[in-house]
């Protein structure tokens, strides 16, 4: 599968966004949507995406990349107050072959804590409580706000 191709508005990200699939919301606004990994690698792995329809960075427009990366940072830094982490990975995929799972553009902020290996990405990772995410993107929320 090469990275560019046809976006599948039937995406997990898409159904999501069309409120056709639950999630934990972190963040929404009328152009970017945060929300909880399911699937987390850490405690407090939230992702950020783009509402208008891409199927990576590298087909993102200019301005919804501006906007993305900018509300990743907001969100990064309330991970940080939040969470206290000891670092945090911000990871983007383009394409199959470089880890992309989920073809939505989409950043990954991924708090890293000394003497604890990441989890599994994708398939691999087990499916989170969904209240301890609820837990979680509440004190991201409050971090926010400030």
């Amino acid at each position: 599968m090469s990275i560019q191709g046809t976006y599948d508005t039937d995406n997990i990200f898409a159904k999501i966004m069309r409120g056709e699939m639950p999630c934990v919301k972190v963040y929404e606004d009328a152009n970017i949507l945060s929300i909880m990994d399911a699937f987390p690698q850490s405690e407090g792995h939230v992702l950020v995406m783009p509402k208008a329809p891409s199927r990576n960075l590298l087909e993102t427009q200019a301005k919804d990349i501006g906007r993305l990366f900018g509300t990743t940072q907001r969100i990064a830094n309330a991970v940080k107050a939040a969470l206290n982490p000891d670092g945090i990975r911000i990871m983007q995929f383009n394409g199959a072959p470089a880890g992309q799972t989920v073809f939505h553009t989409h950043v990954h902020i991924i708090p890293c804590y000394a003497g604890k290996a990441l989890g599994a990405h994708s398939g691999e990772a087990s499916m989170a409580d969904p209240k301890e995410l609820q837990s979680l993107s509440d004190k991201i929320k409050e971090k926010l706000e400030v």
